[in-house]
């Protein structure tokens, strides 16, 4: 199969896709015993996209992870699902296949499960067993649910540091994972590496696939997923650094076809993560490019506890505003020397997820309305004094959408808005506010943006004058790497941000770097 995610037989990848998730087989397939050495779940088990009656269980066959495309036939591969670990007392199992058009993927879609449920789960290929893996479904929309242990985590830069945070993530009980964004770098060859990656960058289905199956090799993020359900969106590195929509990002290769660069990483990007099929038969409707689509954005309720909406801030986005020379990618600019900055048609979401946004906080539903989505959402002058400096990549660069986004919270009456991010290698706390040309504007909301897993950040030089320009945040650590953890009630939110003393070493341990928490109704951060 060609390097593009839709090929002029696109309908029968979506077919394929849609078949194998529901464990059918179309005319013409065939089944295949597994045929080569090795492990065939070396890559790890996974759980994802939960709803409160399904979830899907993920797992990808590779007789060699180092090379992708060794197989070439379809192969059948049990699963089976249980209310026990020792699979005496059974739910549900079946047959799917791994199909070479999809990178030998396994997506099982369950449904017809009960509400609020933990299950164990597990694949099989022949006589060879996958670990075992712990999911549940959500509580129905409406129930009462009395508690949600939710982890954020994002950018697990491979040569930047192992994995250490996962291990001690897995003894937090939560109930499922946030991953928003850059779960692969597609770059290779960085200094001071503490692990190495094949220098050449990411650009065929083949790259794309070897460097998924370098990352999902590590021991301590297969046991996380294998610990409970994720729900995933991406950001750029799943691609190219700051690429923009149809735009090309940078550090890349010249005279690459990016249009067929991005086809190839979101195919990639399927294959190795728990996503239903939807995600790639909403293609057909082709909201940016028809056939290209992969539709992340999505809305899931926890009881009547919390919404949790999943947004996709890369697919859909106009391109960043004045980078310096016209260059590709993003920069710092001087909103007052930009003429573009605050042109209200320019979107970071797309037109099309920006009313299915407000359409879903209109709905409302739970106590709690997060939003997950891949950066920073308050602005961040990092100029003191008269004049701005803003970074063009993210909500600040695209200000009116940031302020059509405030003023729905406000219009609808959003229940608790808390936004959850990622992306800039650093932990940012802070008010969201109705207006930020306004310091003086109410609060609507509060935001934990989190540090990486492993990328490196900056230095806490100079924070205490950053903060003080950017008063609506209250907490900043630049040089700290880890996740958060969020545990929402009825009565409260309290977040943890939790930090590895050392992401150089395997064994490295963790330590609280600080605790806040917001009581329901009252948009304000308390320290802990």
């Amino acid at each position: 199969m060609g390097s593009h995610l839709f090929t002029a037989d696109r309908r029968r990848l979506l077919a394929l896709a849609g078949a194998s998730a529901a464990g059918l087989w179309l005319p013409g397939s065939a089944r295949s015993q597994w045929r080569a050495a090795g492990d065939p779940f070396a890559l790890g088990i996974a759980s994802g996209s939960p709803r409160h009656d399904g979830v899907v269980l993920w797992t990808r066959l590779a007789a060699d992870p180092a090379q992708p495309g060794g197989l070439r036939d379809p192969v059948a591969v049990r699963w089976e699902l249980a209310h026990d670990e020792g699979f005496k007392r059974m739910v549900q199992s079946g047959t799917a296949m791994a199909l070479p058009e999809l990178g030998h993927a396994v997506h099982v879609e369950l449904q017809g499960l009960e509400p609020d449920r933990w299950y164990f789960y597990r694949f099989q290929v022949g006589q060879a067993s996958s670990a075992v893996g712990h999911t549940r479904t959500f509580p129905a929309p409406g129930a009462v649910a009395s508690r949600l242990r939710l982890g954020y985590a994002s950018c697990q830069h491979w040569e930047h540091g192992f994995y250490s945070a996962y291990r001690h993530m897995r003894a937090e009980s939560l109930d499922a994972v946030m991953f928003l964004g850059d779960y692969i770098y597609e770059y290779g060859g960085s200094s001071k590496a503490v692990r190495k990656v094949p220098s050449a960058a990411t650009v065929t289905m083949d790259d794309y696939r070897a460097r998924y199956a370098l990352y999902k090799s590590d021991p301590d993020l297969q046991a996380m997923h294998a610990a409970c359900p994720w729900i995933f969106t991406w950001d750029d590195h799943e691609v190219q650094n700051d690429y923009a929509g149809l735009n090309q990002g940078t550090h890349g290769p010249e005279g690459v076809d990016f249009a067929a660069r991005r086809a190839a990483a979101y195919q990639a990007y399927y294959e190795h993560m728990p996503l239903r099929a939807n995600t790639l038969q909403k293609a057909l409707q082709g909201v940016m490019q028809p056939g290209s689509e992969l539709r992340l954005y999505d809305r899931v309720a926890f009881g009547n506890l919390a919404v949790l909406h999943t947004l996709d801030d890369r697919q859909y986005r106009d391109r960043q505003a004045c980078t310096k020379a016209g260059a590709p990618g993003s920069s710092t600019v001087n909103p007052a020397q930009c003429a573009s900055w605050g042109d209200p048609s320019r979107s970071l979401l797309g037109a099309v997820q920006e009313r299915w946004l407000d359409q879903s906080l209109k709905a409302g539903g739970a106590t709690w309305s997060v939003l997950a989505q891949q950066t920073v959402f308050g602005q961040r002058d990092f100029r003191p004094g008269e004049g701005q400096v803003l970074s063009n990549d993210g909500w600040d660069g695209y200000a009116p959408a940031r302020s059509r986004l405030t003023q729905a919270l406000q219009n609808h009456r959003v229940s608790n808005p808390v936004f959850l991010g990622g992306d800039v290698h650093a932990n940012w706390v802070g008010h969201v506010k109705a207006d930020y040309s306004r310091p003086d504007s109410a609060a609507v909301g509060v935001e934990f943006c989190g540090t990486s897993i492993t990328s490196r950040g900056g230095s806490n030089d100079g924070a205490a004058a950053v903060l003080a320009e950017n008063p609506h945040f209250v907490f900043t650590d630049r040089e700290r790497r880890g996740y958060g953890v969020a545990e929402f009630t009825p009565r409260q939110l309290e977040v943890s941000l939790r930090a590895v003393d050392d992401v150089t070493r395997t064994d490295s341990g963790i330590s609280a770097l600080a605790r806040f928490v917001v009581e329901q109704g009252q948009p304000k951060l308390h320290n802990a």
